[in-house]
């Protein structure tokens, strides 16, 4: 790894994914099997699934917001919050935890949505914290049905092209805890300039990526370990 030799080259963008969640005990999003919690992916991350049976869809995200208000960060996430003693750090995530927040980042941007609040079924842009059950009595300010604010299967990614434009800015990436399997954000490491360094932390990376510096590690291991050679650089 080399020593850090632009004074130009200070922001960082981390891409995380469920696997850094994972180590904090939250399910993975999706693991073998198509399964996200037990359940089916397409009978609760799906407007279909939510206008054929809205309780039980509710009742799946309910079971999510009450293990998250029980987890905790993990060292992942704090050193990431580390790098913003010496980096200009945004952190692109696929989660729906508030994990980054709560470890005291503070730029998070969150493709996917958030488990932490409720939007509207018809005013997208009608969003509420949600920190308790929600249940079909929950309605916006028109009497519309309320939702989780979750960005669901066959919906549009509303924050891919804030994402993007933030990718294009670094100078650093580092991708951790996804698969890169899941698009549009798989793909948003080669909008990333051609100068950008480029770390993956993952244990079993996928075969073929190119120009891309491998750190076979778990998200803590692996995180904790290039934090702190970022760190050092800036001491050079």
């Amino acid at each position: 790894m080399s020593k850090f030799s632009s004074v130009g080259r200070h922001k960082i963008v981390v891409l995380t994914g469920s696997g850094i969640s994972a180590e904090s005990g939250l399910q993975t999003f999706r693991n073998h099997g198509g399964l996200w919690d037990g359940e089916k992916i397409d009978d609760i991350a799906t407007p279909e699934a939510f206008e054929r049976h809205p309780e039980r869809v509710l009742e799946f995200y309910n079971r999510l917001r009450r293990k998250l208000l029980r987890a905790q960060p993990n060292t992942a996430h704090l050193a990431l919050k580390n790098l913003e003693t010496r980096y200009n750090v945004n952190i692109i995530t696929q989660n729906v935890d508030d994990l980054h927040e709560r470890a005291g980042s503070s730029h998070v941007l969150h493709l996917h949505g958030e488990l932490l609040k409720a939007r509207s079924s018809v005013d997208e842009n009608y969003i509420v914290d949600c920190f308790s059950d929600q249940t079909l009595e929950d309605k916006d300010n028109h009497g519309f049905q309320m939702r989780p604010h979750i960005v669901w299967f066959g919906e549009t990614v509303p924050m891919i092209d804030s994402a993007i434009q933030l990718m294009r800015c670094a100078d650093i990436v580092i991708i951790v805890g996804t698969s890169l399997q899941v698009y549009p954000a798989a793909g948003l490491f080669h909008y990333a300039a051609r100068s950008a360094e480029i770390f993956l932390v993952d244990p079993q990376p996928l075969e073929g990526l190119q120009n891309i510096q491998i750190i076979r590690a778990s998200a803590q291991a692996g995180v904790r370990g290039l934090v702190d050679e970022l760190l050092l650089r800036t001491e050079a």
